[in-house]
């Protein structure tokens, strides 16, 4: 457990543990906000673009695999055949394509994460403003995020999500 988890779990307990007469005033949300981002218009527009770019991509870098492989079959096929000198070309010649096809995935692995990052910041943005204009308006002692490490369980009662993906509708998504 990392230490912001942990502080908000002592955190959480020494809100449970207060006397009943602040108990009264103690309001507790929760939302998952995943689930909030994977549930909005734009998030699923978001997600069907990043879909779309990543099987491009996907089918590209694995042609250019395929085709790396051939190299290397062929060679493995002449070397018997070839000069010592060729063959020392051939795999340089290999090598050298087999890193920059390495560099080339990485280099799409980020920019695909990167576009990822400012194609749902935006969302998580307003998502959140949402939260506060709301957690402000009905005196919300605190809301938290559900994931596996914050909250392991809770009444569905509380459960925000739903609510806040139908405001953002209201608002974004029209």
């Amino acid at each position: 457990m990392n230490k912001t988890t942990q502080f908000f779990a002592v955190l959480f307990a020494a809100l449970i543990l207060t006397s009943a007469a602040h108990a009264a005033d103690i309001k507790i949300g929760y939302v998952d906000l995943r689930k909030a981002l994977q549930d909005t218009s734009t998030g699923k527009k978001a997600q069907k673009d990043l879909k779309k770019e990543y099987d491009a991509k996907k089918e590209e870098l694995e042609k250019k695999e395929k085709d790396l492989k051939t190299m290397n079959d062929d060679l493995d096929k002449k070397k018997l055949v070839l000069s010592d000198e060729v063959k020392q070309k051939k795999q340089m010649e290999l090598q050298q394509e087999m890193a920059k096809f390495q560099q080339t995935v990485q280099t799409t692995q980020q920019t695909l994460q990167k576009k990822e990052r400012d194609m749902t910041q935006p969302i998580l943005e307003k998502l959140q403003e949402l939260l506060d204009k709301r957690a402000k308006a009905e005196g919300y002692t605190v809301i938290l995020e559900k994931s596996e490490q914050s909250v392991l369980w809770a009444k569905k009662d509380i459960d925000m999500t739903d609510e806040i993906v139908k405001e953002y509708e209201k608002t974004v998504g029209k």
